[in-house]
């Protein structure tokens, strides 16, 4: 499900051959190959463009490759294998970081999919729609503390205000995680059977929505905590 764009071969600069987009050794003459312009970073794993992934598995196929890119391996190699080796191996470790997090592996595939965000000043901007109502009241209550607290409202009082404020607010939160799961499951279906780019938009979009509140649900709880700190 990548791009029309998306490179499917590469070229081997040692001997010209060509290899697939997803190779790391040039079959030809087994030289590691520069990393040029790569797929994404499932692919570079091996990995199927899912949400749901196998912890261990990704795990394994990290330390795996980690050994192969290893530069030790690669000492007396001549200046180009040196230089491809550190490049997959930092290119490893950064499609690693963004994929054994679950969140920030959806962040990653909406970006792939071309959906992804402006920036994350720019996602936390606007109220979603569906946090409306949560946001207004919790402003609203949020005031009432400030005001109590000014006026010399013991700690303890203002403090159960805020504690209280708070459960909405991750109530909100679990709801969202599960409506997540439930849009994953989902799209790794959509995977599985190779949909079309019409048939995964709304999935995709419905996700893209999910990063926006759950950004925004955590900076409402980030400030309830500053409150708390205050």
């Amino acid at each position: 499900m990548a791009s029309s764009t998306t490179p499917t071969l590469q070229v081997c600069r040692d001997c010209g051959g060509g290899a697939p987009i997803d190779a790391h050794f040039c079959p030809q003459c087994t030289k590691i190959l520069s990393l040029g312009r790569h797929g994404d970073y499932f692919a570079f794993l091996g990995l199927p463009r899912k949400l749901q992934l196998d912890s261990a598995d990704l795990e394994r196929r990290f330390r795996d490759l980690s050994r192969q890119f290893h530069p030790d391996y690669f000492y007396n190699a001549t200046a180009a294998e040196r230089r491809a080796s550190l490049e997959r191996s930092s290119y490893l470790n950064d499609a690693y970081r963004a994929l054994k997090n679950p969140q920030s592996r959806l962040e990653y595939l909406l970006d792939a999919e071309g959906f992804g965000m402006k920036s994350p000043a720019d996602a936390s901007k606007a109220v979603p729609p569906a946090l409306l109502e949560e946001v207004f009241a919790l402003n609203e209550e949020l005031d009432d503390i400030r005001e109590a607290r000014s006026s010399g409202t013991p700690p303890a009082q203002w403090k159960a205000r805020l504690d209280a404020a708070r459960l909405p607010i991750e109530a909100k939160r679990e709801a969202h995680q599960a409506q997540v799961d439930e849009l994953s499951a989902r799209w790794d279906a959509l995977v599985e059977v190779g949909a079309s780019a019409g048939e995964t938009r709304d999935v995709l979009q419905a996700l893209r929505d999910c990063v926006l509140e759950r950004n925004y649900i955590n900076n409402l709880l980030a400030g309830i905590e500053r409150e708390l700190n205050a």
